[in-house]
């Protein structure tokens, strides 16, 4: 493999509370908050996937929204029917990977992330179950974050290795069991994603994931220190190292916060971050 610099990116972009703190308080005409941010990262992870199937003709909009950055790529997460709900319809499968294969036709997909609860433990049926899964979505490349430790066993991983399942790297809050900071590489996409560490984080995960807005589960209101990311940037660093593509995300949305860390990230690896100020509201 021929390794890449990494893709810093945050995870969702349709936040009303990032107005006046990421986004401009008035938004001019036009203004498109994907094209704001792809003229300061190489990567945004589509996250509304999780709740609703996309749509081709949406899929065509983003593809066009970031034609200025040639470097750009997307990644999704996989809708919560075929993760948290393990209802695997064909033709509701067929119907989210054509919502998503504009993307993939483009070149601009770097990958579909299958996100399982805490409560997906390493089992015999749980890895039949990941194997339909895989074979269900073999169009595009795809990555499995996994919450509970149990997936760390060499049996779990000899799977993704066999079946080119990428190793999400996470960062969460400490619980019972779950999964510890790693730095894997199981397929040629190397995936790293920071959900912050807000203690209300495990209220959201066993407590249900839809608000009442119909909105993706809220990320964490927590703000990475320098020295946190500093040890994160040596795991980066690693997976970057075996992987032909690697993606880093933050996905602790909550003040814009999401967003400040990935530029910091990005500057840590000489990226270009762009030249707009970090939002205020998420650093102090």
């Amino acid at each position: 493999m021929t390794s890449t610099s990494p893709r810093f990116g945050p995870s969702g972009w349709e936040f009303p509370q990032w107005l006046g703190v990421v986004y401009p308080k008035h938004l001019p005409r036009g203004f498109h908050p994907l094209a704001f941010l792809a003229q300061h990262f190489d990567a945004v992870e589509i996250r509304s996937t999780f709740l609703r199937a996309p749509r081709p003709e949406i899929a065509r909009l983003w593809l066009a929204k970031v034609s200025n950055n040639r470097n750009f790529a997307f990644s999704a997460v996989l809708h919560r029917r075929f993760t948290h709900e393990r209802a695997l319809d064909p033709s509701e499968a067929t119907v989210f990977k054509e919502g998503l294969r504009p993307l993939l036709r483009a070149g601009r997909f770097g990958c579909l992330v299958m996100q399982f609860p805490w409560a997906f433990r390493f089992t015999a049926e749980n890895r039949e179950y990941l194997i339909e899964l895989r074979r269900a979505f073999h169009e595009f490349p795809l990555a499995v974050e996994m919450r509970h430790n149990s997936w760390l066993a060499d049996e779990a991983l000899g799977t993704l290795i066999d079946y080119r399942l990428g190793f999400v790297n996470i960062d969460q809050p400490e619980y019972a069991r779950a999964m510890p900071p790693t730095s894997m590489v199981t397929s040629s996409v190397a995936y790293v994603r920071l959900h912050g560490r807000d203690p209300k984080y495990w209220d959201r995960e066993f407590g249900g994931t839809a608000s009442a807005t119909g909105q993706p589960p809220a990320g964490g209101d927590y703000l990475y220190s320098t020295g946190e990311l500093d040890e994160w940037k040596k795991r980066i660093e690693h997976v970057s190292t075996y992987a032909a593509k690697t993606f880093v995300v933050t996905a602790n949305d909550g003040g814009g916060k999401s967003v400040v860390n990935a530029m910091q990230l990005a500057r840590m690896f000489a990226s270009d971050a762009g030249r707009i100020e970090m939002p205020h509201t998420a650093v102090a």
